[in-house]
């Protein structure tokens, strides 16, 4: 297995960290702005570490590089076309498409060196997520592999176990920093890949950008009998291992 592995990674969080399970979308442009209206509230010291877990609804979040093509416009009439709806994230990057086959991971913490540490998180929370995988039998590592949408150094491919020359990238990952606060923010493709590559295929066309497509792949299309909530569980899990979890409701952080 190539790209980078390391037996384990040192945990960043020393705090309890807040689990929140969200079962009911807001509607993909709502999820999208929550993730940021938390770390609001985490820079205002309003909320301490949270993990927010959520399946969203079909969407391709663009890059504001693509946003400034001349082919975004068809681009984003070329999701609509599909049923995924088009919208521009403030964190960097190229489009990115998910939809209720994914799991978006949000972790969201109040941190005064926010900024300093913004290198080391991509790597720890890279790792970590690739061993959630790997504790599902997924041969996961991190790396960018040639040709992947949205390229990313920290991004977390798989190894087909039928065909190792095989890599497809299963985990995107980005990151917002503000003074006071940073939100590392990660999509897992579980399930059903097939549209995803469809839209993405399309949307990279409109926008003038070469990718391979057969780096758009998923959890499921390495190991079949994975499902979302396993992903879920084991993300959960292995964050477990460095720090205490505590559950609350969407609404309590919020206070609503």
């Amino acid at each position: 297995m190539t790209g980078r592995h390391a037996a384990a990674v040192a945990p960043l969080t020393v705090a309890p960290l807040t689990v929140v399970h969200q079962e009911r979308t807001l509607g993909p442009a709502e999820d999208l702005d929550l993730a940021l209206r938390l770390l609001r509230r985490a820079q205002d010291g309003l909320i301490g570490p949270t993990l927010r877990l959520y399946r969203p609804e079909p969407t391709v979040a663009f890059g504001q590089r693509d946003a400034k093509l001349p082919g975004f416009d068809a681009a984003a009439q070329a999701c609509r076309d599909r049923g995924f709806e088009p919208l521009i994230r403030k964190a960097g990057g190229r489009a990115a498409a998910y939809h209720r086959g994914c799991l978006v991971v949000d972790h969201i913490e109040p941190r005064a060196d926010a900024i300093a540490g913004a290198k080391a998180r991509f790597s720890h929370y890279g790792e970590l997520l690739a061993e959630s995988l790997r504790s599902l039998g997924v041969l996961a590592a991190v790396g960018e592999i040639p040709g992947e949408y949205c390229p990313g150094e920290f991004s977390v491919h798989g190894d087909d176990p039928v065909f190792p020359s095989h890599q497809v990238k299963l985990i995107g990952t980005a990151q917002r920093v503000v003074s006071g606060a940073w939100l590392f923010s990660s999509v897992i493709v579980v399930e059903d890949s097939g549209p995803l590559r469809d839209v993405l295929t399309d949307s990279y066309a409109a926008l003038g950008l070469e990718w391979s497509p057969a780096t758009a792949g998923s959890v499921q299309d390495l190991s079949p009998d994975l499902r979302v909530e396993d992903v879920m569980g084991a993300v959960v899990a292995r964050y477990s291992q460095e720090t205490p979890l505590a559950r609350a409701t969407l609404e309590s952080l919020l206070g609503d």
